[in-house]
């Protein structure tokens, strides 16, 4: 029986270096967004500084790890047995409840996760206690630390609203000191910024980050009691250093701090964070080794040894460092994560990812309220004044010239970096275990906020962006308290058998989900999918959307084809599939249409005649898209429904004008492929007459058989509607071929008439 503990011990180990890659590859985006927003250090660089501060800050983060061994309940109400229990449950929990947000690619808090894990475990292994000794739930509070679990709790969710307001306050003052065009501000202002940016982020990284590890002592009787001279003495230097950097070196003093901040960020994030991924496990394994030595049973020995302080190995944590490390440079979820954040805080439009709803509404139209109602309160000069420090620089280009801005600009990353690491380092000081993506996404979106990035044509997706991950993340904590609760019960259940289960689900998930975002990975970067046009003479835009149209009427095909095949066999999941891949398709023409204003603003003069025709293209390839999506919704609809299958007549007609269409739209993909527009043969109108004459025969036999012999009123609806779309599917092909035939022949003349 003592084996099992040891196997535990040993899965608790392989469990912390899974969870350690995949809690990287959420919390990534906490240190690298403002980087990366910004662009203002290179990527290379970028990873290299922040991978120092996180094998530095790993080392520092050894006085945390007291929150899993007694930061939520009291280890010495519980024996070795159950204490095993709660950590294997928390650990299952864990590494599966984080997987899954970041397939969804959803940033979610390692933190949060594991305080709730911590707490439903902790929970059901204590009312199983209860139960069995039939002793009143009020004893629940016996077990569980609720003062240090509701201060952490709290801690969590006040980050939240204190990180939003903090960054948006800061960012807001920075903002109307510095303006847009704080480049060309006098060096002194610039030098002044750094040194106060580096002094904060120096200190309480360096200083407070500091406290509550092994190496605090030695520096303690240095600087107890003397912050406010530490922080001026730092403040003169980093203010001296900042204008010496930028008055004789004529260096960017920005780009320091958004490298010093990075790093500072990725150390805090070790730091603080470290506690999440490994603090159950080694918890787990030097309750074993004081088990072990005691000689006493398992089901009779108290786990006070996890009340005392118990210092963790360095050369543990340097091996968990290298390896969140090793996930920041070659995890791909790592760098897709990243996404999210920075399209809600970006300065410039964006795709929106979030769809507004009735919550995001109301709170832009309450703050248009009081903007409005503010505005008649502050002196109008005042106004002018900072809104003046609110213009952004206009860049000229020479046409045909694109210039690819960044996300948001310094000014913003560094404040980003310099409030996010103040917030997370005074909680590492405290021991707080202070959710560093709460804090971090909170600060990018209030100075998102103060930096007027949403305006009126993105407000209400980005908060309604911010408002789904806010909630995701209460999902989490509700999520992690039930399903880690459960798996204890399950676990004190079934013994090693059920761990055994457990663990093989665990393994069976994560494997699945892998392979799921490889899937999606490719499907972003399918050969198929359509891209934008970015030519701006007419030969150009045909070119590059005779390739889309290519693409689309490949797509439109099979999907066509699937769906009637589909439909024939009476195969739901084809016809599903069928579904997904033409609401795909239409989504990406959304995105072709949501380009079209910047495509007329970037359109040459000479060449205005290619926007109508773009346009026109657009709208060609909804149409086919609109005809195959109606069709594919509608036979999905009828089998899923369980409604009667075809008869033989309707299928063996269907399937024989499947099969010409089929070949039809490879005639027509064949000439926008070779781009011989203007060999139109006769064949191919020839072809396209033909099938529309079958489709009319086929709705008049569908007619004659209903007057006679058709029982089924579903079947008949569906046949018509079936046979309808396809006519419009045909002339909607057919006028795409024309549209280009007679744009091609037009745009021949005019060269030559230029020549």
């Amino acid at each position: 029986m003592d084996n099992i503990y040891f196997l535990m011990i040993i899965g608790l180990a392989v469990l912390a270096i899974a969870d350690l890659v995949v809690g990287v590859s959420n919390d990534a985006v906490n240190f690298l967004n403002s980087a990366l927003g910004s662009k203002a250090i290179s990527f290379r660089s970028m990873m290299i500084v922040a991978s120092l501060g996180i094998a530095i800050g790993a080392i520092f983060s050894s006085g945390l790890m007291e929150v899993a061994r007694k930061g939520i309940f009291v280890p010495g109400e519980f024996y070795f047995n159950e204490i095993m229990i709660i950590f294997m449950a928390v650990m299952i929990t864990d590494i599966l409840l984080l997987d899954f947000f970041n397939t969804l690619g959803m940033p979610t808090s390692t933190t949060v996760s594991i305080v709730f894990e911590l707490l439903g475990a902790a929970v059901a292994m204590a009312l199983i206690k209860i139960g069995a000794e039939n002793g009143p739930v009020s004893d629940l509070f016996d077990y569980i630390n609720t003062a240090k679990a509701t201060e952490i709790i709290l801690g969590i969710l006040l980050s939240v609203v204190v990180a939003f307001s903090v960054g948006a306050l800061v960012q807001y003052v920075s903002r109307v000191l510095l303006s847009f065009d704080f480049e060309r501000k006098s060096k002194w202002v610039g030098a002044i910024f750094g040194g106060f940016a580096l002094a904060a982020i120096t200190y309480f990284i360096f200083i407070k980050g500091l406290k509550g590890t092994d190496y605090y002592n030695e520096i303690k009787p240095f600087i107890e009691g003397k912050t406010a001279l530490i922080v001026a003495f730092s403040f003169i230097i980093w203010t001296l250093l900042s204008y010496i950097v930028v008055k004789f070196l004529n260096k960017n003093i920005y780009k320091l701090i958004i490298a010093v901040g990075t790093f500072a960020l990725a150390l805090a994030f070790a730091g603080n964070d470290l506690v999440n991924f490994i603090g159950v496990p080694i918890a787990a394994w030097q309750s074993y080794d004081a088990w072990l030595a005691s000689g006493i049973p398992a089901s009779e020995f108290p786990m006070d040894v996890l009340g005392s302080k118990v210092p963790t190995p360095t050369l543990l944590l340097l091996f968990a460092g290298l390896i969140m490390v090793l996930t920041l440079w070659f995890s791909s979820k790592a760098r897709r994560v990243v996404k999210t954040s920075i399209d809600l805080s970006s300065q410039s439009e964006t795709h929106e990812r979030f769809e507004p709803n009735f919550l995001s509404r109301n709170l832009v139209r309450f703050s248009i309220l009081v903007s409005t109602y503010t505005t008649t309160i502050i002196p109008k000069l005042i106004q002018e004044k900072i809104g003046k420090q609110f213009e952004k620089p206009v860049i000229e280009l020479q046409k045909g010239k694109t210039h690819e801005l960044p996300a948001f600009d310094m000014v913003r990353a560094a404040v980003n970096l310099m409030v996010a690491s103040v917030l997370i380092s005074i909680a590492t000081s405290m021991k707080l275990p202070l959710s560093t993506t709460y804090v971090t996404f909170m600060v990018a979106m209030g100075t998102s906020l103060a930096d007027r990035a949403w305006g009126s044509e993105s407000a209400v997706y980005r908060v309604a962006g911010v408002l789904n991950v806010i909630g995701g993340w209460f999902f989490t904590a509700i999520i992690a308290f039930i399903a880690a609760g459960t798996v204890a019960y399950l676990i004190h259940l079934g013994g090693g058998t059920m761990i055994a289960i457990l663990l093989l689900l665990a393994i069976f998930l994560l494997a699945r989900n892998y392979i799921s975002h490889n899937k999606r990975t490719r499907s972003v970067k399918a050969e198929d999918s359509l891209n934008k046009a970015e030519s701006n003479s007419i030969h150009g835009v045909i070119e590059e959307s005779a390739d889309n149209i290519s693409k689309a009427l490949k797509r439109v095909s099979k999907i066509n084809n699937n769906t009637i095949v589909g439909l024939v066999n009476q195969d739901l999941d084809a016809l599903k599939n069928a579904k997904l891949m033409v609401v795909k398709l239409e989504s990406e023409i959304e995105e072709l249409q949501n380009d079209i204003f910047y495509f007329i603003k970037d359109m040459d003069d000479s060449y205005l005649g290619a926007s109508k025709f773009y346009i026109d293209v657009i709208g060609s390839i909804q149409d086919v898209a609109q005809s195959s999506s109606l069709i594919a919704k509608v036979s999905h609809k009828h089998v899923n429904n369980n409604h009667k299958a075809l008869k033989k007549k309707q299928a063996e007609e269907l399937l024989d004008i499947n099969e010409k269409l089929v070949h039809l739209f490879g005639e027509i993909r064949a000439i926008f492929d070779s781009r011989t527009f203007h060999e139109i043969v006769p064949d191919v109108i020839k072809e396209k007459q033909s099938l529309l004459t079958s489709v009319q025969e086929s709705i008049q036999r569908q007619v004659e058989r209903t007057r006679t012999e058709e029982s089924s009123p579903k079947n008949t609806t569906l046949y018509f509607s079936i046979l309808l779309e396809t006519k419009d599917l045909i002339m909607a092909n057919m006028n795409i071929l024309n549209l280009y035939y007679d744009e091609h022949n037009s745009a021949d003349t005019i060269e030559d008439t230029k020549e």
